[in-house]
């Protein structure tokens, strides 16, 4: 599990990507926010990984903070990188659409934001808004897709967050990586948040769906690790 940290709107926000890697695959899961590039490499570097060796990037979906150096890593990369993702996010990921959460409603709320709000910040904002990362997605993935690499990634749909998420559920470590389905605050898991979530029954039926695996271990996006009573805590909610 990866700590990137970026400062969105004056607060340090922290997003948790996932690295998997053997002697033949470096696979990493999700990219973190715009610009931070070089953070993600040193981070990656400190556990004794050579950037340079990732050869496989899962997304979990389209928002900004999961495809945010996307672009950056693939650009020139040698030898190519190979992206996967579920085919409902695939347009979204390479520019074809607009991010469902960029509506017209978002980028115009950026000219209203509060005056103290640097110009030069909201420029930038509205500029990313418009046009974000984008690469192209090689490999189309769905729910119930065994992935070879690092010992087994099963891919899981969980809808909901958006209409393509998905989760992996590695196999011989029992973890699941949750991207958005799932988050983490102050101790607790819960499930995906109503203000950022496309649909809502959705997200709470992948909930339901991810107590049919044997989780022993959990990494949320936002929040990170959790352990605690997962099962039972899937079930509560």
């Amino acid at each position: 599990m990866l700590s990137i940290r970026a400062q969105v709107m004056g607060q340090t926000d922290t997003v948790h990507p996932v690295l998997l890697w053997d002697e033949q695959d470096v696979v990493l899961v999700d990219t973190g926010f715009p610009g931070q590039l070089q953070q993600l490499r040193e981070t990656i570097l400190s556990l004794g990984v050579d950037p340079a060796r990732i050869n496989r990037i899962i997304l979990t979906h389209q928002d900004i903070d999961h495809i945010g150096n996307l672009q950056a890593l693939t650009e020139n990369s040698s030898p190519p990188i190979e992206v996967s993702a579920h085919a409902l996010e695939k347009p979204y990921i390479q520019g074809e659409r607009r991010l469902l959460k960029f509506t017209d409603e978002a980028i115009a709320s950026v000219d209203r934001m509060p005056e103290q709000v640097p110009k030069s910040f909201r420029r930038g904002l509205k500029a990313l808004m418009l046009n974000p990362p984008k690469a192209a997605v090689d490999r189309v993935v769905a729910g119930g897709e065994r992935l070879p690499w690092c010992g087994g990634l099963l891919v899981i749909d969980t809808p909901g967050h958006t209409p393509g998420h998905i989760s992996l559920y590695h196999e011989p470590s029992r973890t699941l990586i949750a991207g958005d389905a799932l988050f983490v605050r102050d101790g607790q898991l819960h499930g995906s948040e109503p203000e950022t979530t496309f649909d809502m029954e959705a997200a709470k039926a992948s909930v339901a769906k991810l107590t049919g695996y044997a989780i022993k271990n959990l990494v949320c996006y936002h929040g990170g690790f959790y352990n605690h009573r997962i099962m039972e805590r899937l079930a509560e909610i």
